[in-house]
């Protein structure tokens, strides 16, 4: 980093540098990346959406959840990672993996920036499912999944300032109008299954944006 004598006064100089300055999240550095795949497959040609029970012995036990996990720098991209992730996991090769294409990529409230990918994994695949993870699996059929309606309720981030925050620095003191955040959770429930959390965002994001939204360009 240049000393601040160094900096540039310069309009061209400052004109340049932002010209060739590719902008990306603030503080990027800060947040860890992480990559789904969400699995289609078929079973007596019928198309399911395949989902896990994370196993005991990771966080989050007993949740259902799609196949994932953080991306590493070995990983050509997040496309890469969730590929891997879904290989590791489910015991499959990834080149019997077949990805569709990219969802929308979500960043949460806890510094973590997550992209789903959906793909597909052959019909009557066998399954070798790594126990250190996966719990189980089972599946639903994806026109099922289409009919389910997920119910909604709220969680409400506040704010919580450090014992030692300067509200003597800045206007109305300990007065100061924060705004509160707040996160809808989105539940679905199927024969005594519960999906919801990150996954069940997803999973409504998949029926809603991608497979119920209508086609532009017909």
């Amino acid at each position: 980093m240049k000393q601040k004598g160094d900096l540039p006064v310069n309009d061209s100089t400052l004109k340049h540098k932002l010209n060739n300055y590719t902008p990306k999240i603030m503080d990027i550095d800060m947040y860890t990346s992480f990559a789904i795949f969400l699995p289609l497959t078929s079973y007596h040609g019928k198309r399911h959406i395949l989902f896990e029970v994370r196993s005991s012995n990771i966080t989050q036990p007993g949740e259902i959840c799609f196949p994932g996990g953080k991306v590493d720098k070995t990983d050509r991209d997040e496309q890469t990672a969730a590929m891997r992730e879904c290989s590791e996991e489910l015991g499959v090769s990834m080149d019997k993996l077949e990805v569709y294409g990219a969802l929308d990529y979500m960043i949460t409230p806890y510094r973590t920036i997550l992209s789903p990918y959906v793909g597909t994994i052959p019909e009557n695949e066998s399954l070798n499912i790594n126990p250190n993870e996966v719990a189980e699996t089972f599946s639903i059929p994806l026109d099922e999944l289409v009919e389910l309606e997920p119910k909604t309720h709220h969680i409400y981030l506040r704010v919580e300032p450090e014992e030692s925050f300067p509200y003597h620095l800045i206007p109305q003191g300990e007065e100061y109008p924060w705004r509160n955040g707040v996160v809808e959770e989105h539940f679905y429930e199927y024969k005594g299954r519960v999906i919801w959390g990150l996954t069940a965002r997803i999973l409504k994001h998949f029926i809603e944006d991608i497979l119920l939204e209508e086609d532009n360009d017909h």
